[in-house]
């Protein structure tokens, strides 16, 4: 039994991106390439007709794309969430969940997994701390996996300013496949990068704690850590410096001496380099529970 991958749609016209010679099947270590001879019709299924944004109406994708396939036994999910919600991630808190559980229900198969892609980094990079709908979508995903036999990889490294489409897709493919061979397989593989753990405040520093460490924390390009922003009490973010000591994270900036709320990677497209010595990147998060609208506590 197979995974079932769920894209949303997005257009376009069919094909490899990039070419077969640059593709492969992976499990996260061993890779199979896909060159070669294809057998391959661009207009072999007639024309969806042409209705404005109908891949938006309520119902159109589930009924064509979904419930045709739901008497199939399968062995999982695999979704890679589009941006469409971005604009409304208070709400994706509630509804993502709810899509997870109402599939677990049609397929009448228990808590079949469910794996999904975090949104890429993507936009202008920001000159200073401030507000994000993506960072905040991206918040609701990884509260998502509070839910039963749910995983996540995470892309906020491999993304682009000027593309919504990460164009590294083998990447994201294989970080998939090492979460489907830790997840659903039950193989001993580090397949998460740094998740935020907790925090202690010592006098004018923030001392962060994370699991899924791995051999050890490190930065992807071996130069200062990069992403981290630090508020007091009055809200205000600004840059911090941050420093590796041992599976913990230090942080402090000049401009507060007394923190309360530590950001990483809180932005479209955050500058930040932290990892795991396996290669995987530390996942976006907040310390502060913050309305990212009002200001006020969640």
């Amino acid at each position: 039994m197979l995974l079932l991958f769920v894209w949303p749609f997005c257009g376009g016209g069919g094909g490899f991106n990039p070419p077969a010679q640059e593709m492969y099947i992976t499990d996260g270590d061993a890779s199979i390439s896909l060159a070669g001879a294809w057998k391959y019709k661009k207009d072999l299924e007639p024309a969806i007709p042409k209705i404005n944004n109908y891949h938006r109406y309520p119902t159109f994708l589930y009924n064509a794309m979904i419930n045709p396939v739901i008497p199939y036994g399968i062995k999982g999910f695999i979704w890679y969430q589009g941006e469409d919600n971005v604009a409304a991630p208070q709400d994706y808190r509630t509804l993502f969940p709810m899509l997870i559980s109402d599939w677990r229900i049609r397929w009448k198969q228990g808590y079949l997994p469910f794996l999904y892609v975090q949104l890429a980094n993507y936009m202008k990079t920001q000159p200073e701390p401030s507000e994000s709908d993506w960072a905040a979508l991206r918040e609701a995903q990884t509260m998502t996996l509070t839910q039963p036999n749910t995983a996540m990889a995470s892309i906020i490294d491999i993304g682009g300013a000027d593309n919504i489409h990460p164009q590294n897709k083998q990447e994201v493919g294989r970080r998939l496949a090492l979460l489907a061979k830790n997840t659903v397989y039950d193989k001993p593989v580090q397949a998460y990068g740094p998740l935020f753990q907790d925090y202690e405040i010592k006098g004018d520093k923030v001392v962060l704690s994370f699991s899924e460490t791995g051999s050890g924390l490190a930065t992807k390009d071996n130069g200062k850590l990069s992403g981290f922003a630090l508020a007091g009490s009055d809200q205000k973010f600004y840059w911090a410096d941050a420093v590796i000591e041992g599976d913990k994270v230090i942080v402090s900036a000049a401009q507060v001496k007394s923190p309360v709320a530590v950001r990483y990677a809180w932005a479209d497209n955050p500058d930040a380099n932290l990892i795991n010595k396996e290669g995987l990147p530390a996942v976006p998060f907040r310390t502060d529970s913050w309305n990212l609208s009002t200001g006020q506590q969640e």
